[in-house]
């Protein structure tokens, strides 16, 4: 296979992490007999500073004739001024937008060896398995806003045909899951959530094999909490997932063991790491580089329809958070470049695996 691949290292941490993921799919390439080309281009804090703009044109014109795109992270200490005509941020939600990336996948699992590191006991995390579905071009962040001396306003704003394209997402996927799908919403005070919860109930009937619950968000900011392995996919509207997936990453030990996918229609989608840009570690080496890695194997499965390779970068990960080296957010000692090499050597020897029925692996 021949694919382009944009990559936005951004800001921080994340010309670090992009760097690891970049060295995994090369090593896919080789090992596969793909073709991949990497462009790479500039967004958010960076982008600023060498064009004035968050996401300059060539970059947008880029990301769109790639078949991926892979971002490492926006923002840092240097743009943070929340007064600032142009910030980091705006060039991140102005390339969803223009992708038309709507739905945000964040998939969450307790590894057996982290699991000490939650701050939840044992009992809770055994079989956690979420896959988060949340709105990613709608709500809040993209409505009105205005802001006079001593007032600010930012409009919540959802069409129906805007949450029934992410909620049909979702139910897709727990249909090829375990068929159990939560709906998160604030209903109780909120219209939007209000049209969000009727649009779920009406959907719900091309559905009949999901079973369907609707959760309010502060109930399933406890609930993650309290019984996290109740849950399958849970979709949610942009603010809420936003707030939501940042909790859920604490039960996997760490913000930088999480990837994210997000999707259009299309094959193209924009993978990243749910962690931000670190500033206070950037430069030191001492990056986790598995939020990474793991967004480019979504990227190689979502985008790329290449399966095998996905589950072969999964596979190396796995063993290296079991066996180490680890980095020092989740316990060990080791940097960035450690965990990367680990992962390298640990993809060439499940490289050789095949998928065989029911996705267990069979190694030569």
């Amino acid at each position: 296979m021949k694919a382009r691949i944009v990559t936005l290292p951004g800001d921080g941490v994340g010309p670090e992490v992009t760097a690891a993921a970049v060295a995994v799919l090369k090593t896919v390439a080789t090992r596969y007999e793909h073709v991949f080309t990497f462009d790479e281009q500039q967004i958010g804090g960076a982008a600023i500073d060498a064009t004035g703009e968050p996401l300059p044109a060539a970059s947008l014109a880029a990301c769109k004739r790639a078949d991926a795109v892979l971002l490492g992270a926006v923002g840092g200490p240097k743009w943070s001024d929340p007064n600032a005509p142009v910030r980091p941020e705006q060039g991140l939600l102005a390339l969803r937008s223009a992708l038309g990336v709507y739905a945000n996948l964040r998939p969450l699992q307790v590894h057996p060896a982290l699991a000490d590191l939650s701050p939840l006991k044992n009992e809770k995390l055994q079989n956690v398995d979420v896959l988060f579905v949340r709105e990613l071009t709608g709500g809040a962040y993209f409505g009105a806003k205005t802001r006079t001396a001593d007032t600010a306003t930012d409009e919540c704003k959802y069409t129906v045909a805007e949450i029934e394209r992410v909620v049909r997402r979702a139910f897709e996927l727990a249909r090829a899951r375990r068929r159990h799908l939560t709906s998160v919403d604030k209903a109780n005070v909120l219209e939007t959530s209000r049209l969000w919860r009727s649009t779920v109930q009406r959907l719900a009937t091309d559905y009949p094999d999901v079973k369907v619950e609707h959760q309010l968000v502060d109930s399933m900011a406890m609930l993650l909490l309290t019984r996290p392995n109740a849950y399958d996919v849970v979709v949610t509207e942009n603010l809420f997932g936003d707030i939501l997936t940042d909790e859920a990453a604490a039960l996997a030990g760490s913000l930088g063991l999480l990837p994210s996918a997000s999707l259009s229609d299309g094959r193209r989608g924009l993978y990243e790491p749910i962690h931000g840009s670190a500033p206070d570690i950037a430069g030191t080496g001492a990056a986790n580089p598995v939020g990474a890695i793991l967004s480019a194997a979504l990227l190689l499965r979502h985008s790329l329809q290449l399966e095998t390779e996905a589950l072969a970068i999964e596979a190396a990960v796995d063993q290296v958070l079991r066996d180490g080296p680890r980095s020092r957010d989740i316990g060990g000692t080791a940097g960035t470049d450690a965990v990367v090499a680990a992962v390298l050597a640990a993809l060439d020897r499940h490289a050789s695996c095949a998928i065989v029925s029911a996705g267990a692996r069979a190694c030569a």
